[in-house]
């Protein structure tokens, strides 16, 4: 399959563009975060992208949305990676609708999908217990009662669960940490008794959630998926998840490349703009090279996805290790290409920097991926 957009995909790819570059630029994340907005992000300008059909873009035509694929969220996502738009589309509109998508009931899907569709509904996936994302470490205990569960845990790095209408848990029902088997995934209401919600800001500006659930009942209707076998369910929508945050840091090294060159043409030193210094375009080049090795990695991932490819979970892992290692590079170049006025706030480049780290660590950092990989082959 050529790597590289359809008509169709170009399209979105413009749409999402104009909407995210003239209503969310990085001053919109920046106003934000000075006036320490309790939401995070706009509501407004997320009925805007809901209206596009944006927030149902996984959702299945039957259910309100446009039914279309992991590439399509990939194209939206790095969209939003050269913005920086902070807003609950990986939260609401990648991960949990694909949940819901494969996972859910009748009754489930009919019940959230069209809601997700129009913007109503935000949802997060609560996955995470400690500072890295280690999926098969999960301890949070789901023990039967009556017809259903109670739940004792907590989640750490909810992405946007401080403003989510419905969570989708994680949890123990059988097992011990480590082992695949044993695996559920909840529906769960965030005011539903003993689950308490703390917002935390990230250092990107971007929000996230600690959340502990004390003896959380949910019944048998709440279950998504099949108990004790959520593990395949689970890793699936998280390797959508990855491919998506690969496509996000993809727009985010584009950019700060755009930025970097720029600035090399304009800042003058010994009588010549900076960008004439062969050592600084060696480092330029390199780097272009870079993002667009991982661009082509990253698109091969989304399309793997589409086409249930046997090889789609190893090459999510190596999207998501090239994405987190190129942005890493990009916004460290961006920076000292900058000089001085890189470190400082009032400059744009550190945004993307924190952005990059943030990404790295969200649904697994290169390290993890590369493990992972090298499980997978059998090393």
């Amino acid at each position: 399959m050529p790597l590289l957009l359809t008509e169709e995909q170009s399209m979105l790819r413009d749409s999402a563009r104009g909407l995210i570059s003239d209503k969310a630029p990085v001053a919109h994340l920046r106003k934000l975060r000075d006036d320490r907005d309790a939401v995070g992000f706009s509501r407004e300008l997320w009925a805007t992208f809901a209206e596009m059909g944006f927030a149902g873009l996984l959702i299945p035509e039957e259910h309100g949305g446009s039914g279309l694929g992991a590439v399509e969220a990939g194209v939206v996502m790095e969209e939003i990676g050269r913005t920086l738009m902070p807003s609950p589309f990986l939260a609401t509109s990648v991960l949990s609708a694909s949940a819901l998508t494969r996972g859910g009931s009748a009754a489930q899907k009919s019940e959230h999908l069209p809601k997700i569709a129009t913007g109503s509904l935000l949802a997060a996936l609560a996955i995470d217990e400690g500072t890295k994302h280690r999926p098969l470490n999960i301890a949070m205990q789901a023990v039967r009662s009556g017809n259903g569960f109670k739940l004792n845990g907590a989640k750490a790095l909810v992405v946007d669960g401080h403003v989510a209408n419905l969570l989708i848990v994680a949890a123990r029902s059988a097992g011990a940490a480590g082992e695949r088997e044993g695996f559920t995934l909840f529906l769960v209401d965030p005011k539903a008794k003993g689950v308490a919600v703390e917002r935390t800001v990230m250092v990107d500006a971007h929000n996230a959630a600690r959340i502990s659930f004390d003896n959380v009942e949910v019944d048998a209707d709440h279950v998504l998926g099949e108990i004790d076998n959520g593990y395949a369910l689970l890793d699936g929508v998280l390797d959508l998840g990855r491919g998506a945050v690969a496509s996000e840091m993809v727009g985010l090294s584009e950019e700060v490349f755009g930025r970097t060159v720029s600035y090399l043409k304009e800042r003058k030193q010994f009588g010549k703009a900076i960008g004439e210094f062969q050592a600084l375009q060696h480092r330029a080049a390199q780097l272009y090279i870079e993002i667009e090795i991982t661009r082509a990695a990253v698109l091969k991932a989304l399309q793997a996805i589409d086409t249930n490819a046997p090889n789609a979970a190893s090459s999510v892992a190596v999207a998501k290790a090239r994405a987190g290692t190129s942005a890493t590079r990009a916004v460290q170049e961006g920076v000292q290409m900058h000089g001085g006025m890189g470190m400082t706030d009032q400059f744009d480049i550190g945004f993307f920097m924190k952005r990059a780290r943030v990404c790295e660590e969200l649904l697994g950092d290169a390290n993890y991926h590369a493990d992972q990989l090298a499980r997978m082959r059998g090393y």
